[in-house]
This record gives C-alpha cells, structure tokens and sequence, in this order.
C-alpha cells in the first residue's frame, strides 16, 4: 500500500494578481477629462508604490496639474477611475481623499497668513485628529496637538519659526511650511507641486534636502520643471506630453528615450536630420 502526499493547493491567480495590485499606495487606470472638444489628460493608467518619489514632467499644458486636480478631487474625470490602497475613491470629495490618506502642496501657497507657523500646522494636526472646538478646554491645554506640530516643524526645519506669523516668513520657508501642513495629515500619497518654483538657491537646497528626508513609507508624487532636480530625486519619471504618458522609467531610461528628446528636451531625432 503506498502513501500519497497531500495534494499542492491550486494558486488561484486572481487572488495571486489583487494581491500584488495592492501594493500601489495609488493606481490610476485610464484617467480622462475632456473639457468641450480638449482632452486635457487622455487614457493615463499609472501605478504608484510605497517608499517611490515618482516625478511627473512634461511641458506646459501638456496635462501635469489636471492631472494631479483628477487625483485630489478638485476635478472629476470624465472616465476611469482612481485607487487610494486598492479603494475606489473616484467619486470621493476632496476632504474625504485628505481624510483617506491623501495629503497635496499645491504651487501656490495655502496659508492662513496672520496665524504662527505652529499655528498653522496645530490646526492641520487637529483637523486630523478629529478634535473639534471645546470651549472648555482651550487649544493651548492640547499638549499632544502642540507636541506634534512642533515635531513636525523641526522635521521641515522650521523649529526655530514657530512663534512667527506665516505672512512673514520667506518664500522658501513658506513652501516649506506648506509640506508641514500636507504631512500634518498622516498622508500615505504625497502630491507636491512645483515645490522649487520661485525659490532662490540656497532655499532650493534646503527644499531638496527636506524632499530627501520625507517619510520612506509615503508614495510622492511630484510636478517639477527643473530637470536637474528631478534627475537627482526622482526614483521614477513618468513623461506627460499632449494629457498622454509617452515614456515611464529611470533617470537614465528617460534620458536616452528618443521620443522623450524629441517631445519634451528639445532634441532633434537624428535620422530626420540626416533625411532619413
């Protein structure tokens, strides 16, 4: 009489497949807006994972801020659709993304301008926290609010800032603050848009090496215009051109991709300039 071993179980390739699928902190699958006859961003399907700063390039109007307004909720896509950890949160406001896990530094700054910096990020961290206005309990007796703002100033360098009226600090340092108030949330997705723009040198290197130091377990996504920047951060470049993706790789795959130099880098394809 002989033995037979227990039977392998059937992997069930399905299972196999949603399974890797979520370990996109977010996936867009053909994502597009048309306004009127314009399709502003066309078809884009991209995949976004945990610990990745992904940049997004690409020349004026060619769809980078739409873009990012389809996955922050300031727009609604004419089609597809967007997940947040494998979550369909298309339909979903742009405070309900926020509270999803969804944090956004927008181009230009959003502050509230008479308010300390610490002030600024306190109201942030409560929001989070879902503490609402007591006027039994004064915010100044939240400790752990307090506590947290602060932490996350000296994170962003700011420390030294806190009792300063926001309207007062420099540019750099306001764009710096505005990434204090997308990370008060708690964010697993982190959209930063043109947060170099207007900075003078010395601020873009503190900006860069705040960009270096966020949380490896956040997935960012990031619009910028400065190449050399992007080459340097960027864990992956996705290539935006007419609201269509052309080209998705490595620094070094975007550099040498041939329509990548003719559409957006400004370099003439050899064989047409040979006659070819």
């Amino acid at each position: 009489m002989t033995s037979e071993s227990p039977a392998t179980p059937a992997i069930d390739q399905r299972q196999t497949f949603d399974d890797a699928r979520m370990t996109f902190t977010l996936e867009t699958r053909d994502l597009t807006i048309r306004f009127g006859g314009h399709v502003a961003v066309n078809r884009v399907s991209c995949t976004f994972r945990p610990g990745e700063l992904t940049a997004i390039v690409g020349p004026n109007g060619a769809g980078k801020t739409t873009y990012f307004n389809l996955i922050s909720g300031q727009l609604r896509p004419t089609e597809g659709s967007i997940l947040l950890d494998g979550a369909d949160i298309t339909q979903l406001s742009a405070p309900l993304r926020t509270r999803a896990g969804l944090g956004r530094a927008f181009q230009l700054t959003n502050l509230f301008p008479n308010l300390s910096v610490e002030e600024n990020v306190r109201l942030a961290v409560q929001s989070e926290s879902g503490v609402h206005y007591d006027m039994l309990r004064p915010w100044m007796t939240r400790r752990d609010l307090i506590a947290r703002a602060d932490a996350i100033l000296d994170k962003v360098a700011l420390g030294s800032r806190r009792s300063v009226p926001a309207t007062a600090l420099s540019h750099g340092d306001q764009r710096k603050l505005e990434v204090a108030l997308s990370m008060a949330g708690r964010p697993r997705l982190l959209l930063l848009d043109e947060p170099m723009a207007g900075l003078a040198s010395g601020e873009r290197d503190s900006m860069l090496g705040l960009l270096e130091q966020l949380d490896p377990a956040i997935a960012v996504l990031l619009i910028e215009h400065d190449m050399d920047v992007v080459f340097s951060l960027a864990d992956r470049i996705s290539v935006l051109v007419g609201g269509r993706i052309i080209a998705s790789g490595t620094a070094d795959e975007i550099r040498n991709h041939p329509a990548v130099r003719v559409a957006y880098l400004g370099e003439e394809d050899d064989e047409r300039d040979a006659g070819g």
